[in-house]
């Protein structure tokens, strides 16, 4: 076939392929012309999560009849004045958004210059021009966009449903209104109002302090420390959750670059590495960061979208980040560990490789005849304990026995319990720790990590039976979510209720829950809601959650076990001893971190020096 030149309108359809793949793609490019344009109040409207209507008006500086004509040309711009791809200073520079979009849509601008005696309206439909007429209209610009991508309904059949569309351009909205204090946004559809934010003219950090507080959540605001640093020019700054502070997700991590909303690889390596020591590998940390780098140091034309950036000195950029972070976190107490625990770990961990469950002398197979002929061998007493142990959480409970002085009866007993593999219980260590005695060392049991895997074992075990006792609560409790995670939540109430947990909407972001699984006992409804919301942001769409039974489970067990910082009794702790040695997987816990660790005799010298 001979070689030729496509027409215009498909040119400008293969690039809405690259920079518009959906109504919140458009949003984003509309919104940062806005940004562009100096505007100070944007408004958001959408109707059929973006399908049949957005339109973007804003108090910018608007455009002459000439101007508005030239900005449905393609590569047309007024933000790179000297030519240079190096020296970038706004959102936009391609020229690249108003043609595209205007291709795969029924598209018309008004606009109107401050001081100018009429607004001017120009249409285009499918790339298909009309020439701008004078009308009326207040300072700014206002963009319609209908019947995105019928001239593309091939792009149609890839969009997902109303809610997801709006819920994505929502997450465009708030990006951009982080990054940018000063302006205010709205984003509403034709029902309500999801987005409202003033702007405010005071210091930065407070302003910035504030949007986050009104974007990330109330509580964010309270639990943020203050992040301002810099290095061989180039600045840090923005607000970063203490380590308790935390989610099941990276959903609420945030970076800009240059007042650019971007999704970055080495920013979230970054986050990882200096939070690492501080919590749970699936928890992540809620925190916004704003990056300033020299123009020429920075790449932003990477990607159509702009969602990509590269850093001339990404190893710098990364220092800067992991540095500063961990910084400021050492400020406010949170040191990941001390000069003497570490040389106390270094004093065995060469020599001793824990293997759960398995005592060291007690070989495998071994182990394995202990569970088969002395699990079935727990006295009736022992047995209660455990049910005591698994009841709800009382004000009160037992006090720990710590005389040391013991009859030939109680001496026989913590004899013949030593020879169990996690050994007898001695003490309870600040309320958290169990510590046993076994024939050759000592067991230390973090009390609430094993009891969170057993916990979700016996879940897992009544889920496979669909025997799930439900408690119903003397009073429900509702739980306050962002829209799109309570309708998350309640598209997934049916297959939740069959796991024990019964909840439904209660009006626009929010959750009522009524019953939840009894072995859970008096639970963090609200922490728990929030985390399976997190959990389901995750979850593959098409998968049900019986799919990823295990995720579900392990976050329920979670807010379901016995707490560090309660009291045990020397029984309780046998109790949970004894069911940790004949539940599967009881050697970790739901996140991945051991539940037990033993120290041998001869590990114990070492650290005195005696060996």
């Amino acid at each position: 076939m001979p070689l030729r030149r496509l027409p215009d309108n498909i040119v400008n359809q293969i690039a809405a392929g690259e920079v518009v793949e959906r109504p919140a793609s458009a949003v984003k490019e509309l919104v940062e012309n806005a940004i562009d344009a100096g505007a100070t109040q944007i408004d958001v409207v959408m109707r059929d999560g973006g399908r049949s209507l957005i339109t973007v008006t804003d108090n910018g500086s608007g455009m002459s009849a000439e101007e508005l004509e030239l900005c449905f040309e393609r590569h047309a711009t007024s933000k790179l004045p000297d030519d240079d791809l190096v020296f970038i200073q706004n959102l936009g520079f391609r020229g690249e958004a108003i043609p595209s979009i205007a291709s795969v849509s029924r598209m018309s601008i008004t606009t109107r210059r401050e001081g100018a005696d009429t607004a001017w309206k120009m249409t285009v439909e499918g790339g298909k021009k009309i020439a701008p007429v004078p009308g009326g209209g207040q300072k700014g610009t206002r963009v319609e966009v209908r019947d995105i991508f019928f001239a593309t309904p091939a792009r149609l059949k890839f969009l997902k449903t109303e809610r997801s569309e709006f819920g994505a351009a929502l997450d465009v909205v708030r990006r951009l209104a982080m990054a940018f204090p000063a302006i205010s946004f709205s984003l509403t559809d034709e029902n309500r109002t999801a987005l409202r934010v003033a702007g405010s003219d005071g210091d930065l950090f407070d302003a910035w302090l504030d949007r986050l507080g009104a974007v990330m959540g109330r509580e964010f605001a309270d639990n943020a420390i203050r992040i301002d640093a810099e290095r061989d020019g180039v600045k840090l700054a923005g607000y970063a959750g203490v380590p308790t502070f935390n989610r099941g997700n990276a959903t609420m991590q945030f970076m800009f670059v240059n007042g650019r909303p971007v999704r970055d690889k080495l920013f979230t390596g970054a986050v990882r590495g200096a939070y690492m020591d501080l919590l749970a590998r699936n928890r992540h940390p809620l925190l916004a960061l704003f990056l300033e780098v020299p123009a020429d140091q920075v790449d932003v034309n990477v990607h159509p979208a702009k969602a990509e950036v590269r850093f001339r000195d990404s190893g710098g950029v990364r220092g800067l980040i992991v540095g500063s972070l961990r910084h400021a976190l050492a400020e406010h107490g949170h040191r990941a560990s001390s000069t003497i625990s570490g040389q106390a770990l270094g004093a065995f961990r060469p020599n001793n490789t824990l293997v759960p469950m398995q005592p060291s002398n007690r070989p495998a197979a071994s182990w394995g005849r202990w569970n088969e002929n002395q699990s079935a061998t727990l006295s009736s007493g022992m047995a209660e304990a455990g049910a005591e142990y698994h009841a709800p959480l009382t004000a009160e409970s037992p006090p720990v026995a710590r005389s040391i002085d013991e009859t030939p009866l109680q001496q026989e007993k913590v004899h013949a319990l030593e020879q169990y593999p996690l050994g007898a219980a001695r003490s309870q260590l600040h309320e958290t720790y169990i510590v046993a005695q076994t024939t050759t060392g000592l067991i230390l049991v973090d009390q609430h990590a094993a009891h969170e895997r057993l916990v979700m074992e016996r879940m897992k075990k009544q889920l496979a039976e669909k025997t799930v006792a439900r408690q119903m609560l003397l009073l429900p409790e509702v739980v306050e979510l962002d829209e799109v995670s309570a309708n998350r939540v309640a598209e997934r109430a049916e297959e939740l209720a069959e796991m024990g947990l019964m909840l439904e909407p209660f009006g626009v972001g929010a959750i009522v829950v009524r019953e939840t699984p009894a072995m859970l006992g008096e639970c963090n409804i609200k922490g728990l809601v929030q985390d399976l919301a997190d959990d389901l942001a995750e979850l593959d769409t098409a998968l049900s959650l019986k799919d990823r039974m295990d995720d579900v489970c392990a976050t329920m067990a979670c807010h379901g076990s016995v707490r560090a910082g309660r009291r045990l009794s020397i029984d309780e702790m046998n109790a949970l001893l004894r069911e940790m040695e004949v539940t599967p997987h009881s050697g970790q816990c739901n996140h991945g971190r051991p539940t037990y660790v033993e120290l041998q005799l001869g590990d114990i010298e070492k650290l005195f020096g005696r060996r």
